[in-house]
């Protein structure tokens, strides 16, 4: 870490405790670009853990609910927090509203996430899994050594993005759109990927090509026998065959940014973490069963989608706080995976952990990430063939972050490998 942003870290923590609780603002998306959203956490944990932000956000005001026992209760009590109409913090618009099954309340949720799970069930995984190895080989051996190039570019999202495109049947060649989409469709409205001074409209113009291209495909295998695609599921799904145009895109973005930005994260930060650690690479080096272990960690140590919103459909009283009826509530899973109570030494990045799975970047209950194994699956793959090709992967500058308090992740990561094995 440079002295930079050393400087930088120990401003944020000096502010985070000397600011009055009520002004901290942590979906505030600046602090996730700097990396130094941990100290205001810490002290919320410490001294707030159930906090009211009455005017942080444009959309309104919100709760935060910042540790691990407080954020499970409200992710598993469905009957008091409502994941409609929004899982983001941002509210929908009128005429932009994007109905998609994780932002859905059973019944509707569960038959919709039940008709395309079988994509990621066990055996499909298992048939996946040497197209995956194939693919990450592929990718691997291609980079160039002693040559400084992104490794979120070259390696993160392109295998993220072939993958996308495998589960959706998705023309191989234009399968780069899938990853613009997934980045307008969570993008802050400041963020350079916007061209215009009207970042709404513009989202919503590529989000209606993306449904325009999706609804090609769809109407190809509408009118074709159902296959294992995710395309043909939904098609031909008695919960979704019916869907208007507004809620076929919403369930696209799902799927699109739940198979892309979580996984393309970690593979990132995972890179990173044993960067940051060196000790812990020598283990993984010396023991290479640790892999599943490892990748585990780098899930709750990264933690790639910081928060998720639910709405509260009655009065209900949490850590002492009365939320009312109405009132977002954002569970900062990003924070729950650094509560000192629940997990030891959290802010460290141990890769032999007793518990590794006991992390919330998942979540819970009927809402846990449907793809998770195959998150995990991917990840393992990747590093089983790093470590038969490369004696280290050097990060040679301060990544780059995303500028979002919702996804976090890495928009860019220059790294060095500087010999093979």
């Amino acid at each position: 870490m440079s002295d930079g942003a050393v400087d930088l870290k120990a401003e944020a923590r000096a502010k985070a405790y000397s600011m009055p609780l009520e002004q901290i603002n942590p979906v505030d998306p600046e602090l996730f670009l700097t990396d130094t959203h941990w100290p205001y956490f810490e002290r919320l944990r410490k001294e707030d853990p159930v906090h009211y932000c009455a005017d942080g956000h444009e959309d309104g005001p919100y709760w935060s609910v910042t540790k691990f026992n407080d954020i499970m209760a409200v992710d598993t009590n469905h009957d008091v927090f409502s994941s409609e109409p929004a899982i983001t913090i941002f509210d929908p618009e009128e005429d932009f509203t994007l109905p998609m099954f994780i932002a859905m309340d059973q019944p509707k949720h569960d038959v919709q996430r039940k008709t395309v799970s079988p994509i990621v069930s066990p055996h499909n995984l298992a048939e996946l899994e040497p197209l995956i190895r194939s693919r990450i080989q592929k990718t691997l051996d291609s980079l160039p050594i002693g040559t400084p190039f992104d490794w979120v570019d070259k390696v993160s999202i392109e295998l993220t993005t072939q993958m996308l495109a495998t589960l959706f049947d998705f023309p191989f060649e234009d399968r780069r759109k899938l990853t613009f989409w997934s980045d307008i469709a969570t993008a802050d409205p400041t963020s350079k990927l916007f061209k215009t001074e009207d970042p709404d409209t513009e989202r919503k113009m590529y989000l209606f090509e993306c449904v325009d291209y999706f609804s090609r495909l769809w109407e190809e295998r509408v009118n074709a026998p159902p296959r294992g695609d995710l395309i043909s599921m939904l098609a031909h799904g008695e919960s979704t065959k019916n869907m208007d145009r507004m809620e076929y895109l919403g369930n696209l973005i799902l799927l699109i940014v739940g198979g892309n930005d979580t996984t393309r994260n970690t593979m990132s930060g995972s890179v990173y973490a044993l960067n940051q650690n060196p000790a812990e690479f020598a283990k993984l080096r010396a023991n290479p069963d640790l892999i599943p272990s490892m990748v585990s960690e780098t899930i709750r140590w990264q933690t790639p989608l910081a928060y998720m919103r639910r709405t509260a459909k009655q009065d209900v009283e949490l850590g002492g706080k009365t939320i009312k009826k109405g009132e977002k509530v954002l569970m900062w899973y990003v924070s729950g995976n650094r509560d000192e109570e629940v997990i030891d030494n959290p802010n460290a990045y141990i890769i032999d952990r007793e518990r590794p799975r006991h992390h919330m970047s998942f979540g819970f209950g009927i809402h846990r990430c449907v793809g998770n194994r195959l998150a995990e699956l991917q990840l393992r793959i990747l590093w089983e063939e790093i470590l038969v090709r490369f004696p280290e992967i050097k990060v040679v500058e301060e990544p780059v972050r995303v500028k979002s308090s919702f996804v976090k992740g890495y928009e860019q990561m220059m790294v060095v490998i500087p010999s093979k094995l």
